[in-house]
Parts: C-alpha cells; structure tokens; sequence
C-alpha cells in the first residue's frame, strides 16, 4: 500500500490467502486497489434526478425492500431504512452511468455488501467496476451470456469427478441450481455476512470466472450427498440449491483456486466447445488486470490532490466510510478488528489501533502491508 506503484499482486495474495483481508478496516483501504478506483476521484453522492424516468426503478425499489436479511441482525430500523435509500440510489446512479448495462435481480445483492462495508460514495466506484468488468455479462438484456457462465460447471466437475459428473447428467439438473450463487457471489445464499465478506476478498482478487469455481468446489464437497440422493432433477436440484451454511470455506477458497491453476477456463473452452470471445468478461479481464498495475499509494494521491487546489481531498475516505457497523449494532460481530493504520488519508499519518483479541490466525502477508 506504500510502495509506489502500488504492489497489487502483493495485495491479491494477501486477499486471496487465508483469511483473506480480516477486516473491515483493511477492506476500505484494499478493495479499491483490487477495482482501480480511485478513492480521491469518488463519485458524488446521487441526486434527487436519478430515480427520475428510470426504467428498472421500481423493480429495484422492490428487490431492495426485500432485502432486510442482507441486513446485520439487531441493526435499528431507522438505520437499515436508511442504508435501503442509500441501497436504491447507489444501483440507479451505475445504471445511469452505464446505459449499456441492464439491472438483474440478484444486483442489489453485490451493492449491499459493497455497501455495507465502503459506504455509498465508494460503494458507487466500486460497483461501476465490477459492473463493467466482473459482472459484465450478467447485464446483458439477455440471459445468454450468464447461462454460457454457467455452462463452465459441468467440464469442471467432468474433469475432477466423472462418476459424480455422470450422475448430474443423468439427473438432467442442469446447473441452474448454481444462478443465484453466481450472480449475488454468493451474497445472497450465505446467512453469516462474515462469509459473505470473505468470499468477496477472494473474488475481487480473481478472475471473473473464479465464483464458478467454487460452486464447482462446493459440489464436489458434497459429492456423497448428492451420489446418495435419488437420481431425479427434482431431488439432485432441491439438495444442491440448499447450500450447507458450514462450510469449510477456507479448505474451499485454496481447492477452488487450485482448480482454476489445473483446468484454466481457456483449458475447459476448448474442451467443452466453449467460446471465451462470447464472454467480455473473460475477455476484457487481462486489459482490467493491467490497469490496476499502475496505482498511485493513497498518501500519494491525497497530495496530488491538494497540489491542484481541489477541496475533494476532503472528500475521500473520510466522507466514504460508513458508520462503524461494529459501534451501531455489531455487538455479536465477532470479527474483532485488528490494528490498522489510517482509516482515512483525511487523518494525516495518524495510526489507529484497535484490538484484535479474537484472532486465532492471519495471513503474515497482511502485517507487512501496512
């Protein structure tokens, strides 16, 4: 984070590895290096004119409002109706943004964790990132693209386990199972926020095809199960579209990853007659994947900043930050937060330290950083 550039394979290692990013703390400071966004050049918050003659606003009002569970437990009423509003302009004002992209059910999923952790100026960078690279072709007006994602799954599972590959043929479930997984990352079918957080750690540092990775992962984890059901769509598909809430994530992230190195999607393209030019985000992820070489630190751009006369220094991570989830109603949160540095450019050199007595492990990687 100091080193100019910015050490970014440093960063996706760190991200990647076990335990990913641990905090809330070090995400703010991570996840924007991960999306090359500039935390200096963030979006101004939305106006009142973005919910005006917009097309998807009234399904996102709905999908919103039925996301209290993607709330944290015990979190205020009051608070959460805010964060909803927040929730309803951040999603607007990308799609406004971005005429080319179409709203899918399952998007607000993505932004209330972005949210959630970054706040809704940076929530807006972020998300017009993962929008135009990550998440790409899951906003096409059709569903063609995320149905050619999907179509990875099967040549995974084919090349690791046969036996339980034949048997999902035979059982004619397809891998529609998996939608949901895919599209929200996982967000919306993971009832602890905490691992929610971790597996965004891991993607924002992967490839775009990594979340189909891990749901071949989590298939082949329950292999057992799913070889001992009957074999009938009905049955294979009710078993696997109730994803286990004890995972051992961890064990999966390193197994999903392996898999990745050993069956590359350009391996599995050629294998199972898939085309990697019909996806634009697999095709555009290597010219992604450069840009963020380039980075500037933070302290860097906060003087770069002032040095043009810009009062938007001001602007930065301070006016970013959400409220600390863990002061408002994260009592039971037990991600107890180490100590990191610099929870805003804004506080000058300032290192705040927090204690981290909950900890049972941590990427050493991560104590270099900062």
């Amino acid at each position: 984070m100091r080193s100019d550039p910015v050490d970014i394979e440093t960063l996706r290692r760190a991200a990647a590895s076990k335990g990913g990013l641990l905090t809330d703390e070090l995400r703010r400071k991570v996840w924007p290096k991960l999306l090359n966004v500039n935390v200096y050049e963030l979006p101004h918050k939305p106006g009142r004119d973005v919910r005006e003659n917009h097309k998807d606003y009234n399904q996102v009002v709905l999908d919103v409002r039925r996301s209290m569970k993607r709330f944290p437990k015990g979190m205020p009423a009051t608070e959460r109706g805010v964060l909803q509003e927040q929730l309803i302009d951040i999603i607007l004002e990308v799609l406004k943004r971005n005429p080319q992209l179409h709203y899918y059910q399952g998007y607000h999923d993505v932004a209330v964790s972005l949210l959630l952790v970054v706040g809704e100026r940076m929530a807006i960078g972020m998300l017009d990132k993962l929008s135009n690279y990550h998440l790409r072709d899951f906003m096409d007006p059709t569903m063609d693209s995320t149905k050619h994602i999907l179509n990875y799954l099967m040549p995974i599972l084919e090349q690791v386990d046969a036996e339980l590959h034949d048997f999902m043929i035979r059982a004619e479930v397809g891998t529609i199972f998996a939608l949901s997984w895919l599209i929200t990352w996982f967000g919306h079918v993971l009832s602890e926020f905490k691992h929610t957080l971790r597996l965004y750690d891991f993607f924002l540092a992967s490839h775009p095809l990594m979340p189909i990775y891990l749901a071949a992962t989590i298939v082949l984890h329950r292999e057992k199960e799913v070889k001992q059901t009957e074999c009938d769509m009905a049955m294979v598909h009710h078993l696997l579209s109730r994803i286990p809430q004890d995972l051992p994530y961890e064990l999966l992230i390193g197994r999903a990853q392996d898999l990745f190195d050993q069956y590359p999607p350009s391996l599995l393209a050629k294998r199972a007659a898939l085309q990697s030019r019909k996806s634009l985000s697999i095709s555009t992820f290597k010219a992604f994947q450069l840009s963020t070489l380039h980075q500037r630190p933070d302290s860097v751009l906060q003087r770069l900043t002032k040095a043009h006369g810009s009062d938007s220094s001001r602007h930065g991570l301070e006016a970013a930050l959400p409220h600390a989830r863990g002061q408002l109603w994260g009592k039971g949160n037990k991600m107890v937060k180490m100590a990191v540095w610099g929870l805003s450019a804004t506080l000058g050199a300032a290192v705040i330290a927090v204690a981290q007595t909950a900890m049972d492990w941590g990427p050493e990687v991560l104590l270099q950083l900062f």
